[in-house]
């Protein structure tokens, strides 16, 4: 059985959800080192393409289901305040 974290969603405070341990740090570790520390930031878009030959293959063959791994992780640091929205569109993300 897989190890589970718990994690929050920006979108739906109070709402919390178990997934899969070694997929989402794999995925928070890429984001990590990928996302721009200053305004305004990256799209997911960008942020997504550029972790994907961060991943392992193992747990994300050919960067399978990245785009919804990444998006997991974004909601969750951003409720935890880790990452922050630039305040205009497009969606851009940035360290806090």
């Amino acid at each position: 059985m897989n190890e589970k974290i718990e994690v929050e969603n920006f979108t739906s405070p109070n709402h919390k959800t178990r997934v899969d341990k070694a997929k989402y740090m794999a995925v928070r570790e890429a984001v990590m080192k990928h996302i721009p520390a200053t305004e305004p930031g990256a799209t997911p878009a960008d942020l997504i393409a550029a972790i994907k030959p961060d991943l392992p293959q193992d747990l994300f063959p050919g960067g399978e289901k990245a785009g919804w791994w990444f998006k997991c992780v974004q909601l969750d640091l951003e409720a935890k305040g880790i990452l922050k929205r630039a305040p205009k569109s497009p969606v851009r993300l940035h360290k806090v």
